[in-house]
């Protein structure tokens, strides 16, 4: 066998560890075919072309694979197929000065412990103090907190 060919068996088992890595994740026919590559080309030097080439096969094969790595795995190769917005904004928040402790208004969703409220005319987020009640029944604010109010029902 010769030389090109044992770098060639090489060099195409890289490529299959590198799909197995990057590409499909696991262990598929990709990996154990790129480890099986490898381990061949590398025996295959030592045994037709002898220790000396074997070792330096070896060494070229471990070379390129930490190469080849690095390449793969730097930023700037994966910025073309990295999705790139952002998201900006903060968490819905509520004037405390229009709802306060003590005012009544109706569950628009059911809250289970959690859902939607309308209270003097503001839909927000709420929790019910008391596990679940049902959509479009009266409650009371028991206390407010940045993001959402806690609530009771109304009959309670």
């Amino acid at each position: 066998m010769s030389l090109f060919a044992i770098v060639l068996i090489v060099f195409l088992g890289i490529v299959l560890l590198i799909v197995e890595f990057l590409i499909v994740p696991g262990i598929t026919v990709a990996g154990i075919g790129g480890v099986i590559l490898i381990g061949g080309g590398v025996y295959f030097a030592y045994d037709v072309h002898g220790t000396m080439m074997g070792n330096y096969v070896l060494l070229g094969t471990f070379m390129m694979m930490i190469l080849t790595l690095f390449y793969a795995l730097r930023a700037r190769t994966w910025k073309g197929t990295m999705l790139d917005s952002k998201m900006e904004g903060k968490a819905y928040s509520y004037d405390k000065t229009k709802v306060k402790k003590g005012d009544t208004g109706k569950t628009v969703t059911r809250l289970g412990p959690y859902g939607k409220v309308v209270i003097n005319g503001i839909y927000m987020d709420a929790r019910s103090v008391s596990g679940i009640i049902g959509a479009n029944e009266p409650v009371e604010v028991v206390k407010t907190e940045s993001s959402k109010i806690i609530v009771k029902p109304l009959n309670e």
